[in-house]
């Protein structure tokens, strides 16, 4: 077993350990990086918005299944087809000091371990409130996230992203409607927090897949 290190996330890398086979490799990551960052969100009342674990699909990086494993138990990871993880909060598996073991097809040195705050539920319209209520959200979730003294230094949120991928996947095209103005969006479509603060309302002819902090750089 040789140590490697992951690329970089949005946020968040833990320590991984690699292994080689003839088919894949097994990235082996500690439950206790997941722990903290979902004590985070459990201490406090998100009631909008969560965390979401994910791998980055690239062809080096493909997922084929996964575990969480402790000395004595070992449990099914569950993964969806767009490699976001659903890690459990659990102080148990922290005090037994778990593994959270993917299997990728490639070469795991290209793969990384994302973590995004995104709403948690997405819909096909939002007033202006739900819009604004959301950012803040987010905005308290990713200064708990930071902590002291990285907070002060944090770029606010600009706006939000409302991202289409696996819609665009089937060739459907996809209209937003603003205040009964309507235009075709892409993939991913931006409002910046000047454009909610002078919307009433927002639709879509589909509800987006993820709905995430939009930062300026």
């Amino acid at each position: 077993m040789r140590n490697r290190t992951l690329l970089n996330g949005f946020i968040f890398i833990s320590t991984i350990f690699i292994v080689n086979s003839s088919f894949a490799e097994t990235v082996s990551l500690e439950y206790n990086g997941f722990y903290d960052r979902l004590k985070q969100v459990n201490k406090q009342n998100y009631p909008l918005v969560e965390l979401a674990f994910s791998v980055p699909i690239t062809p080096d990086c493909t997922i084929v299944s996964g575990s969480i494993t402790t000395e004595k138990e070992q449990f099914p990871l569950t993964y969806t087809k767009q490699q976001r993880l659903f890690i459990p909060y659990d102080p148990q598996l922290k005090s037994d000091r778990g593994l959270v073991n993917i299997n990728v097809v490639g070469d795991a040195a290209q793969c990384g371990i994302a973590m995004q705050v995104r709403a948690k539920e997405t819909k096909q319209s939002f007033t202006q409130t739900e819009l604004l209520a959301l950012t803040n959200d987010m905005n308290k979730l990713l200064d708990g996230l930071q902590g002291f003294p990285m907070k002060y230094f944090r770029k606010p949120i600009n706006g939000l992203t409302f991202e289409f991928a696996e819609i665009q996947a089937d060739d459907k095209t996809i209209k937003v409607v603003i205040d009964d103005v309507e235009s075709i969006v892409n993939e991913k479509f931006t409002l910046t927090l000047e454009q909610i603060t002078q919307l009433k309302n927002i639709s879509f002819t589909h509800k987006p897949s993820v709905v995430s902090p939009f930062v300026s750089q």
